[in-house]
């Protein structure tokens, strides 16, 4: 254990410093206990999120969790801003999945779409034969008039006392 300790580079990365901010006295002993690494400012927070490196970032977020561990009266309205940002804010997995203006496209995506279907649908039917001669109205009739000749379906049927359906006729 004693050997991995001593091949462990003992200096830390610098980070980058985005500007200057007064820590409160309760932070500045946390964290110049914790690093010596001034704090990255929570002014505006989730304008400089997205730039921010990764490490930069979890810096920002140890920095405002010794910052919650103050009395909530105290903090100042930027600093409240931020947590919240950073605990629900749009980034990581709470980015957005479409853009402004994506409604608009698969709206008239969405339309085009029928409309190109309409268009298939028209031309099938104006390329198909015409419909077979069995189903017009003057064949149903006549399949009536032969049912009653041939007796067809006598006891619930046309031919069937009292019967007042329509028979064959569907149109």
């Amino acid at each position: 254990m004693q050997v991995l300790r001593l091949t462990r580079p003992t200096h830390r990365l610098a980070l980058r410093h985005l500007a200057t901010t007064a820590p409160s006295a309760s932070t500045s002993t946390a964290s110049a206990s914790s690093s010596s690494l001034s704090p990255i400012p929570l002014s505006n927070v989730e304008a400089q999120w997205e730039k921010l490196s990764k490490t930069d970032q979890a810096t920002v977020q140890r920095q405002l969790e010794e910052i919650q561990k103050q009395d909530w009266k105290s903090l100042s309205v930027d600093e409240k801003k931020a947590a919240y940002y950073v605990a629900f804010g749009p980034h990581g997995p709470r980015t957005p999945v479409s853009q402004p203006g994506d409604g608009l496209k698969v709206t008239l995506y969405t339309m085009g779409l029928i409309g190109v279907a309409g268009l298939i649908s028209w031309a099938v039917h104006a390329r198909a034969p015409p419909p077979p001669r069995t189903i017009t109205r003057e064949w149903q009739e006549a399949s009536n008039e032969r049912a009653l000749e041939q007796k067809m379906d006598p006891f619930t049927g046309i031919a069937s006392e009292g019967y007042a359906g329509k028979g064959f006729v569907r149109n």
